[in-house]
């Protein structure tokens, strides 16, 4: 399928200010792909596609997740707003025939991010922070560590994250924390050897 076949069936499932995002997402990742070396193609298709099932129902997302072969862990079961980026994922390849496992886990882990993460997956996890209609606390500094540094930018959107839940006292992926641990050492080592 070509990426304006994605857009189409995208904007059937969602209203049009997710439908805006979701564009937004795409054009952004493009762009950091063509920055950092991604592949330009894969990023617009995860980019559109990222929130796909975040405005259906639980049901049918955990029909997704099933019918994908997808196991949770207690703590995604419990999760529900961890399930759009599981049955996202589940839904390009049970709905859409997608195959791809790069495709499919950037938008796995596009909200906690994880340990090992590839570079389109690393695209589409800052994409989804930096798209031009978000309007938070802290995304023109987000924006600035983006276009500098897309590891800096991982880490920034992890503690931001983890900033985040901690203080509205809700539970934390464990992939975050690993995410956020790896990317921490790699770059205090990276630190210590310009030293």
């Amino acid at each position: 399928m070509t990426y304006k076949e994605y857009e189409e069936i995208i904007g059937k499932r969602m209203k049009s200010g997710r439908f805006k995002h979701s564009k937004n997402v795409a054009k952004e990742a493009v762009r950091l792909a063509m920055k950092y070396g991604a592949d330009v193609e894969k990023a617009e298709i995860a980019g559109i596609l990222h929130d796909a099932t975040k405005e259906s129902s639980e049901q049918e997302q955990m029909e997704l997740i099933e019918r994908a072969g997808i196991e949770l862990t207690p703590l995604e079961r419990s999760t529900h707003k961890l399930w759009h980026a599981i049955s996202g994922a589940a839904f390009v390849q049970v709905e859409l025939g997608i195959t791809d496992p790069d495709i499919i886990n950037a938008i796995r882990y596009h909200t906690t991010g994880r340990e090992g993460m590839s570079l389109l997956e690393k695209v589409i996890f800052i994409a989804d922070f930096t798209s031009a209609e978000r309007d938070y606390d802290g995304v023109d500094r987000m924006r600035k560590i983006a276009d500098k540094n897309l590891d800096e930018a991982v880490l920034e959107g992890m503690s931001y994250t983890i900033a985040d839940l901690a203080q509205r006292k809700l539970t934390i992926a464990p992939d975050t924390f690993l995410g956020y641990n790896e990317v921490s050492f790699m770059l205090a080592s990276k630190e210590k050897k310009k030293k």
